[in-house]
């Protein structure tokens, strides 16, 4: 299991395993790891851990968050990295083989605030060439890094997608049942999105971010970013991962989206 050794000037404060899939840093007492420094913010940064690999997000903190002393607002963790918020440093240690860092943020969908009214639901429309820049009214889907994609686990699947049965989310005899979802309002309204990755990002930075994996056992949507939390069928999503169902509806920065399996 990994964890974080917290430290200041050199001494060793505490040893934290990261046991949840949300582990809060801040000043502030509910914090999972409080930093009683007024150089830290209430609520300074967010460690995501989703199976073995971990990445840290600085949750718009007032003096920001250094990894291995470079400032950053997204980073896949690595052993022995060096996390810094004010004048307290968290070594993260994780013994786990590396499978890919990359691919945590192979693929982003940003939903950004649209320009003109939203226009009617159209056929999904394919993604731009790589690297192309998109007018705010559209949803734009990049790769965050470079990666190789994983093998298909079968000729008719693609690559890396979610494992789901028929009924219920789970794996079928080696084969793996594709998902994706489809956004229904604003101006990217009858885009679709297939979640072909590990992990892929969805909602406003700055404002509303959540991410949704694929796990052996199904998809699952956490909350990231935003002090407004997404909804799932009108409710709120919790600290920890909600698991998907087929036709969930989810709002996220204003945005309403439906996740499906596809036939």
């Amino acid at each position: 299991m990994a964890k974080l050794i917290l430290s200041v000037d050199g001494t060793v404060l505490k040893e934290i395993s990261l046991a949840k899939e949300r582990t809060t840093l801040g000043r502030k007492p509910h914090n999972d790891i409080q930093v009683d420094n007024l150089a830290v913010s209430g609520e300074h940064a967010a460690i995501i851990t989703i199976l073995n690999d971990s990445f840290i997000e600085d949750l718009n903190s007032t003096n920001g968050t250094l990894v291995n002393g470079k400032p950053i607002k997204k980073h896949f963790l690595q052993n022995n990295d060096v996390i810094e918020i004010g004048k307290h440093k968290l070594k993260y240690f994780n013994d786990a083989p590396v499978q890919n860092a990359a691919a945590d943020f192979e693929r982003t969908m940003i939903i950004r605030r649209p320009s003109v009214a939203a226009p009617m639901a159209a056929p999904a429309s394919p993604p731009p060439p790589s690297g192309a820049v998109l007018p705010d009214t559209h949803t734009s889907m990049r790769p965050m890094a470079a990666a190789a994609p994983p093998p298909a686990p079968a000729a008719v699947v693609p690559a890396a997608a979610p494992s789901v049965a028929a009924a219920t989310p789970a794996a079928v005899a080696g084969a793996v049942r594709e998902a994706a979802i489809q956004v229904l309002s604003g101006a990217a309204a009858g885009r679709t999105l297939d979640l072909t990755k590990n992990l892929t990002t969805i909602g406003k930075p700055g404002v509303q971010v959540a991410v949704i994996t694929r796990r052996p056992n199904g998809f699952f949507i956490m909350h990231v970013e935003g002090t407004l939390f997404p909804t799932v069928n009108g409710a709120t999503l919790g600290g920890q991962a909600q698991q998907l169902n087929d036709h969930d509806l989810i709002e996220i920065a204003g945005v309403k989206m439906e996740f499906f399996f596809k036939p």
